[in-house]
């Protein structure tokens, strides 16, 4: 008996971005959440998870109204950024997001 070869099928494939299935304040704000549980402290991890939060809302928009370049913002909400708390706040209230504090 003569085994039956399979034809290969060619599977296309694309990055995930996050940002773009980031659509409301309420999905934005589960997103951050989430970064904020994975990895507790990790100012860079956040950072990052802000920045595609930002990305999914236009950065040249949230950079005019956090009063940085949109350059300066994309370096700063980078896995290898620092950003300022006023930026935080700054972009997090141009998003309708509320930056709150638990007891740990």
């Amino acid at each position: 008996m003569k085994k039956k070869i399979s034809k290969r099928v060619k599977i296309e494939t694309t990055a995930y971005d996050p940002a773009d299935y980031l659509e409301t304040p309420k999905d934005c704000a589960a997103y951050l959440e989430a970064a904020m549980e994975e990895a507790p402290g990790d100012v860079a991890f956040f950072a990052s998870a802000l920045g595609d939060v930002a990305r999914s809302k236009g950065m040249t928009k949230i950079a005019k109204a956090a009063g940085v370049s949109r350059e300066t913002l994309y370096r700063s909400l980078s896995a290898d950024g620092n950003p300022g708390l006023q930026t935080v706040f700054r972009v997090l209230d141009f998003l309708g997001i509320r930056f709150g504090v638990k007891a740990a």
